[in-house]
């Protein structure tokens, strides 16, 4: 079963039933904010999640991760939420400073 936890979210864990789905997708299943300026289309980097563990389980990075790794918009280790899928396993995350919205309460 896909498995996300947000580190600075306090551990937050999440579960999902349904395989294969966008990361944003199950987070916000969820009722957890997370930032997407461009409507989840992957061109902008706002969805941006810090990789911590579980890069094993996710899909491989699409051509806008490629991408934007090239214009250093993102780093290794860094994915979008928008992007990626999730098709089974556990990932830990968490949210950039840059971007944390303010009414949302982050742990360190």
């Amino acid at each position: 079963m896909p498995q996300i936890v947000i580190e600075n979210l306090f551990n937050l864990r999440i579960n999902s039933s349904s395989v294969h789905r966008k990361v944003i997708e199950i987070i916000h299943e969820n009722g957890i904010d997370w930032m997407h300026a461009c409507g989840k289309k992957g061109r902008c980097t706002t969805c941006k999640i810090i990789l911590k563990t579980g890069e094993e389980n996710l899909s491989p990075p699409t051509k806008p991760e490629l991408d934007f790794l090239k214009q250093g918009r993102l780093r290794r280790g860094e994915r979008l939420a928008c992007q990626a899928y999730l098709p089974t396993g556990e990932i830990v995350v968490r949210v950039g400073e840059i971007n944390k919205f303010p009414h949302i309460d982050y742990s360190e």
